[in-house]
């Protein structure tokens, strides 16, 4: 009797706690599945499962007869891939050998060189290429657009220094130049401010129509700042970033693979998607949205570099009136719900114009951070914003602050340079030229698209303003090979490849039907080597997907 009287007791008693706790769980459980369905619905939009399959991936290396035969073309087609590729090795080794030899030698001690080399490419055709195809990036002097390495070969420069380039590198040197002249005799005094950090100030802020400012020393180093306030302020803990975008090599900007820590508090989203408004409505731990504007050229896909190439799915277009539209709803979401919206333009900024994405877009931010091109020449981290957002301490409690000092900052050098480059910034010359700049490139890649076209050649280009990508219309599981053709037609690419092209302003008309006339007969050449013929089961991108599962899987080599 007394265990059933306390079993009916209970009852009710657990029936309500179910209930409460069903209320409990309800709206986080609601909040977990908005959060998964605005995830991009690939690996990179899931950083955590990632990072565990790119542990678990087992490696995979094509021997030499695997590596011409890869999507199971005829014999034919095999041996021509076979001379196109001695022949291409011979010139590049016999044109550039002291640069080569010079890189060779580097690379024992530099693990920067000893990645860059061995992802230039899909991984199981790497270890060939790094014998037969090495690149020498050693450079012994520039001039304008112009490159020239240890042997004395010139090359057009389509890298761009990573967007430091934008009116040509002798307007870099001069910079530097007369920028040494102007703090010369404070020199590399550390710890104090030249007066000229005050004229920067003003006239950075007057271009960003911001309140304040703080100078770091890289790009990457400003975005963690500017992060770090918008924690501050709000007393929230995650960041969000959308998916495909780069904002430095810092733990939490960069989650999945490359990351050794799982990235616990940032969330990766899907850009320009009506889900992850929702998500920025309804989630109360969001401090922050990262932007980087050069997105709007890739939505929703990871860097462009050529290593990434398995299959031709690579696209790449540009709606500045859709980014815009995107923006601003960003920015209303963000305004209603005190979340700091950060334009991270450290690669973009003053490439679009003196008042950078927030005038091109016209969308104001509450963080804005610079780099490359802004410290003409010369390296510049700079975070921008409101003042309610770059205070760094609580009058009312004094051990609260936001601690943020750099040794470098302010080095009267780098401050010599930048204002050098906002004089020139600021010239009517310079500001029509940025102002053109759209037309100007949309008209050189219209022109590049027609003439690939008219000789049947399965490539195209695609910009935003003066970054440009190539992409690939028929399936291959070569893409990736055109890199080195351009090498050989005198074209410097970054060590991503095709996936970037970094136009400087100095560019004629006549300069670049040169780079025209280069890409067309690369393209020709990739042609004639058979790389982009097929074996008849590898005609489509979803074949060659299926094929590279079978391979990782150990179930074809």
């Amino acid at each position: 009797m007394s265990t059933s009287i306390f079993t009916f007791d209970l009852l009710p008693v657990a029936a309500a706690a179910l209930g409460l706790a069903a209320l409990y769980y309800a709206p986080t459980g609601w909040r977990r599945l908005q959060l998964s369905r605005a995830k991009h619905p690939s690996l990179a939009g899931h950083s955590r499962m990632a990072v565990r399959l790119a542990r678990l991936m087992p490696t995979q290396r094509f021997d030499e007869q695997r590596f011409f035969d890869a999507d199971d073309a005829s014999t034919e087609i095999v041996d021509r891939r076979r001379a196109s590729f001695g022949a291409l090795s011979a010139t590049l080794k016999r044109r550039h050998a002291r640069s080569i030899a010079t890189t060779q030698a580097m690379k024992p001690s530099l693990p920067d060189l000893q990645f860059t080399s061995t992802y230039r490419v899909p991984p199981p055709f790497s270890p060939l290429v790094q014998k037969e195809l090495p690149l020498g990036p050693v450079m012994t002097a520039a001039e304008g657009h112009w490159l020239t390495d240890a042997d004395g070969e010139r090359f057009i420069d389509l890298a761009g220094s990573y967007g430091v380039n934008l009116f040509g590198y002798d307007f870099y040197r001069d910079c530097i130049a007369e920028g040494a002249k102007r703090v010369d005799k404070l020199g590399p005094v550390l710890g104090v401010y030249h007066p000229l950090v005050e004229e920067n100030t003003r006239r950075i802020l007057g271009h960003a129509r911001m309140d304040q400012l703080s100078f770091h020393m890289s790009g990457t180093e400003a975005v963690m700042q500017a992060v770090r306030l918008a924690r501050y302020h709000t007393g929230r803990t995650h960041l969000v970033r959308f998916c495909g975008a780069y904002h430095g090599w810092w733990d939490e900007a960069q989650p999945g693979p490359g990351n050794p820590l799982p990235a616990e508090r940032t969330y990766t989203l899907r850009d320009m998607h009506e889900r992850s408004l929702q998500v920025l409505r309804t989630r109360r731990d969001i401090a922050c949205v990262l932007v980087n504007p050069l997105q709007a050229l890739h939505p929703n896909k990871p860097a462009p570099g050529d290593g990434s190439l398995v299959d031709s799915s690579r696209r790449a277009s540009y709606d500045r009136a859709a980014y815009a539209a995107w923006l601003k709803q960003l920015r209303e979401v963000c305004t209603e719900r005190n979340i700091a919206l950060i334009f991270d333009e450290v690669f973009m900024g003053f490439r679009l114009g003196a008042g950078g994405a927030q005038d091109y877009f016209g969308v104001r931010a509450d963080l804005v951070t610079y780099g490359k091109t802004l410290g003409g020449g010369l390296p510049v981290g700079v975070v921008c914003g409101r003042a309610a957002w770059m205070k760094r301490y609580r009058e009312e409690r004094p051990a609260d602050i936001c601690f943020a000092r750099g040794t470098f900052n302010t080095h009267p050098y780098v401050m010599g340079a930048m204002s050098v480059f906002l004089d020139a910034l600021e010239t009517p010359e310079r500001q029509r030229q940025l102002a053109d700049q759209d037309e100007q490139q949309d008209a050189r890649r219209a022109r590049l698209n027609a003439a690939l076209e008219a000789e049947g050649l399965p490539v195209r280009a695609a910009n935003m303003s003066s970054i440009w990508t190539l992409y690939y219309t028929q399936p291959s599981r070569y893409n990736w090979m055109l890199q080195f053709f351009l090498r050989e037609q005198g074209l410097a690419l970054s060590w991503v490849g095709t996936g970037r092209m970094i136009f400087s302003l100095d560019f004629s008309e006549a300069d670049f039907d040169e780079v025209l006339r280069r890409v067309v007969a690369a393209s020709r050449a990739m042609r004639d080597g058979g790389w982009w013929s097929t074996g008849p089961e590898m005609d489509s991108n979803k074949a060659i997907k299926r094929r590279l599962l079978m391979e990782t899987l150990g179930l074809r080599g």
